[in-house]
């Protein structure tokens, strides 16, 4: 038995990558899981797979870009399970490119989700943690947005921006109700070039990619790790990037 074990979670972005990690690796500590994502049919493969497995999971096709998404995947959470525990905000994009290129659409984009996804995600979740006197908000941030690199000024923009948020909400919330964790992931083996726009760009970061990308378990692993803590303790910021990534 852990910590882990008899919390509801939810995921946003949990049809891939670090959010169907995540997703898997709690639920086999004994979480309820919670899955939002676009992709329902992969949701409920996902899903299907936990419950085979023992774990209990639902699903709620989810754009964070929505606030209603958000409301009614937390609404789930809370009709399915009782309450909800934590909310692990993980969808992003990355519509990276030079600043030149005037990608004005995918800044917006970015912004929508990396940045307004989030806000909807605590707009949702705040006030149910308020009522049961304790949750957990755990975002996804960025590597890119402690080393910034040219192609990536705005996606980092947008996880920074993230960051300050969160630390401002942290320190708003030392009554003991809330915790904050934040996990700056670095390469990780993840669809997330898929959603690059120039090509350029996005064939270097697959080759990165290829060359360096820890698995999205390892990123999974950090989640757990925060989510299994006391609730008198709380892992505010963690990096995880390939022992190689300079």
């Amino acid at each position: 038995m852990t910590t882990i074990s008899g919390k509801v979670v939810a995921i946003t972005g949990a049809s891939s990558g670090i959010g169907e990690a995540t997703a898997r690796l709690l639920a086999e500590r004994g979480a309820a899981v919670v899955l939002g994502a676009r992709r329902t049919e992969r949701l409920d493969e996902i899903a299907r797979s936990i419950r085979d497995h023992g774990g209990r999971a639902v699903t709620r096709a989810t754009d964070v870009t929505r606030r209603e998404d958000l409301e009614r995947l937390v609404g789930l959470a809370v009709a399915e399970f009782g309450r909800l525990d934590v909310l692990v905000g993980n969808a992003g994009i990355s519509k990276i490119g030079p600043m030149a290129d005037l990608d004005v659409d995918g800044w917006s984009a970015m912004i929508d989700v990396n940045l307004r996804g989030v806000l909807h995600g605590i707009a949702a979740a705040l006030p149910v943690f308020r009522r049961q006197g304790r949750g957990h908000l755990v975002t996804t941030v960025s590597t890119a947005g402690l080393k910034i690199v040219p192609t990536m000024a705005v996606y980092a923009g947008t996880k920074n921006a993230v960051r300050t948020l969160m630390e401002g909400l942290r320190q708003e919330s030392t009554d003991g109700t809330l915790r904050t964790t934040m996990v700056s992931p670095g390469y990780v083996r993840t669809e997330l070039a898929d959603s690059i726009d120039d090509v350029r760009v996005r064939d270097e970061i697959r080759r990165n990619m290829d060359a360096h990308a820890i698995a999205p378990e390892a990123v999974a692993r950090v989640i757990a790790f925060a989510v299994e803590q006391p609730d008198d303790v709380e892992i505010g910021d963690v990096t995880i990037r390939p022992t190689v990534q300079g």
